[in-house]
């Protein structure tokens, strides 16, 4: 392959340097286009990088662990840590000091962001690591990506921020904010943030009742919808002398006299007792 010259030649006058540098001009634009000129480049990112008059030398690759593409002519060079725009005058620089081209016009174009990532942990259906882009920066897109919270998983999710080298913790109810219409708390992540779903409180129901077993607490359950979601009572069962087993916040545990209009609290284990008849 012959490289091109971009050289002035004798008769050629200002009409062909202004078109050229009209053309450099545009290019640039449609690189910004493309991605925001601040965009850091980084491992795993898919980039494209055209020469200006050159285009044989145009050469859309990834980014490698160690932060450097092969380039025709010049082979390999980091470029990773630095915004397009950077990357494109080294890799000029290289072209214009080996003497390949007198002065190139090189611009680089952010094809594929995979240099930012969140973690994605918990109760989803595909826990792992997930990349942002323009299409898929907020909270709700990227538990999406990872197939959405789980049956067991809790309505409240738990996001980490790592902004200028401080962290920071949020709570967020994501069903809440489908029910209220307000869209506010889906943050926009950024790159090392996470999201934990944790598993849903739980409560548990033994005895006389149709379906003993363990159950997802819901908002505001009382001991009758507990009740209920274990199916009822058998007909032994009785509602009087129900009593419900609960962790302190000292640690112990007691069993307390429960009404049917009682809340529920996570891990409460409620006994309904056989009816004497």
């Amino acid at each position: 392959m012959t490289p091109g010259w971009f050289a002035p030649q004798k008769g050629r006058g200002a009409i062909r340097w202004l078109a050229a540098a009209c053309g450099v001009a545009l290019m640039v634009l449609a690189v910004q286009g493309l991605a925001s000129p601040n965009e850091i480049l980084g491992a795993g990112d898919t980039v494209r990088m055209t020469v200006f008059q050159n285009p044989d030398l145009t050469t859309e690759t990834r980014i490698s662990d160690r932060g450097a593409v092969v380039f025709p002519l010049i082979g390999e060079i980091e470029i990773a840590g630095q915004t397009p725009a950077e990357a494109g005058m080294r890799i000029a620089e290289q072209l214009k000091k080996r003497q390949f081209i007198v002065n190139p016009q090189v611009s680089v174009s952010l094809i594929q962001v995979r240099s930012r990532q969140v973690s994605v942990l918990g109760e989803v259906a595909k826990p792992g690591r997930y990349a942002l882009d323009d299409t898929a920066s907020k909270l709700t897109d990227i538990l999406a990506l990872a197939g959405g919270i789980n049956a067991s998983g809790d309505d409240t999710v738990i996001v980490t921020l790592a902004r200028n080298g401080k962290i920071s913790r949020r709570e967020i109810n994501v069903p809440a904010m489908y029910r209220s219409g307000d869209m506010s708390s889906d943050i926009a992540l950024a790159n090392g943030d996470a999201i934990y779903v944790p598993r849903a409180p739980v409560f548990y129901i033994y005895g006389e009742v149709q379906r003993a077993g363990s159950y997802r607490l819901a908002p505001e359950t009382s001991v009758m919808s507990a009740l209920s979601e274990g199916g009822g009572l058998t007909l032994r069962g009785t509602t009087r002398g129900l009593k419900i087993t609960r962790r302190m916040a000292d640690g112990t545990t007691q069993t307390l006299d429960a009404n049917l209009v009682d809340p529920v609290k996570p891990n409460d284990v409620i006994y309904v007792k056989e009816g004497l008849f």
